[in-house]
């Protein structure tokens, strides 16, 4: 007999599929839901879970629910919307929000649950799709005591999960962390395209680099992979990057903190987006970049 809670997967996009299929390997009974019904039962088929139709149908069928949605107000809608799931969830229910969103809004939204009886805790993810397949991803884990205990073997089989503070701070510092990768990731192309300019090949650059004290996530694990390659595909949407940098910047001016370079940051990003358009790869800031130098 499996004595493991019911789980209950909302939104099975590129990061859902893999954490999804992680759960029912590791032996949770797990009912998927998605807009896309048809997706949903295809990937349930392939895992050996089962599709709900409905929400009610995907909340009776759970005793946690797993939220990966693109952000905070489509997790408040698939959750308290006309019919939303956790109208149909019973008393003592607990919904782990997974998705990036802004963290004041998850305060929010914990509040607004908990009359209902159901406890939220906020874990979303870093690492991309590559790390969610192998389920080595980082989880940022925030909520009361109690919750935490109780979510914590739920995405033990999804990578290392850490534990934050109070509700709200892993949706915290999970913007914070992507702003520190935008930057990294945009002061490594500037160094390329400055460094190509000169006559350096790129791959020069990025050995360099790798080699010395401006190494970081995007010099070993993206210029080269996705830049210099010309793929442009990491698997993690600029439009996503630019949102959370907005939460990030958004947080900052909230509380009062001055941040220059966080300002900078989210408007570069905010560029690249308009400029660029939707369906672009994060990577893809190299050539927002590279398009301005030749404006210039």
């Amino acid at each position: 007999m499996n004595d493991r809670p019911r789980i209950g997967f909302v939104g099975i996009g590129a990061m859902g599929r893999p954490m999804s299929a992680l759960l029912a390997q590791a032996g949770f009974p797990l009912t998927l839901f998605d807009v896309d019904a048809a997706a949903a039962e295809r990937h349930a088929r392939g895992i050996g879970a089962r599709a709900a139709a409905t929400a009610r149908e995907l909340a009776e069928a759970s005793d946690v629910v797993v939220t990966m949605l693109p952000d905070g107000e489509i997790v408040r809608a698939a959750l308290l919307g006309d019919d939303g799931i956790a109208r149909h969830l019973a008393p003592g229910a607990l919904v782990i929000d997974s998705s990036s969103s802004y963290p004041v809004g998850t305060q929010a939204l914990g509040q607004d649950l908990a009359q209902s009886g159901i406890d939220l805790v906020d874990a979303p993810v870093s690492g991309g799709v590559k790390r969610a397949i192998a389920g080595t991803l980082a989880i940022m884990l925030g909520g009361e005591a109690a919750a935490v205990a109780r979510a914590a073997p739920v995405l033990a089989p999804l990578g290392t999960v850490i534990e934050t503070g109070v509700l709200g701070s892993g949706h915290a510092i999970k913007a914070l962390n992507n702003y520190v990768s935008a930057a990294g990731l945009a002061a490594a192309a500037e160094a390329v395209l400055v460094g190509r300019k000169f006559g350096l090949d790129g791959e020069t650059v990025v050995r360099v680099l790798n080699a010395s004290t401006g190494r970081n996530n995007s010099t070993e694990n993206k210029i080269s992979q996705f830049i210099l390659s010309g793929t442009f595909a990491s698997g993690f949407a600029l439009s996503l990057m630019a949102k959370d940098l907005r939460a990030a910047g958004r947080l900052a001016a909230d509380l009062g903190v001055p941040a220059p370079q966080l300002d900078h940051v989210v408007g570069l990003w905010n560029a690249a987006e308009r400029a660029l358009g939707p369906g672009q790869d994060h990577t893809a800031i190299y050539r927002f970049l590279e398009a301005a130098e030749r404006v210039e």
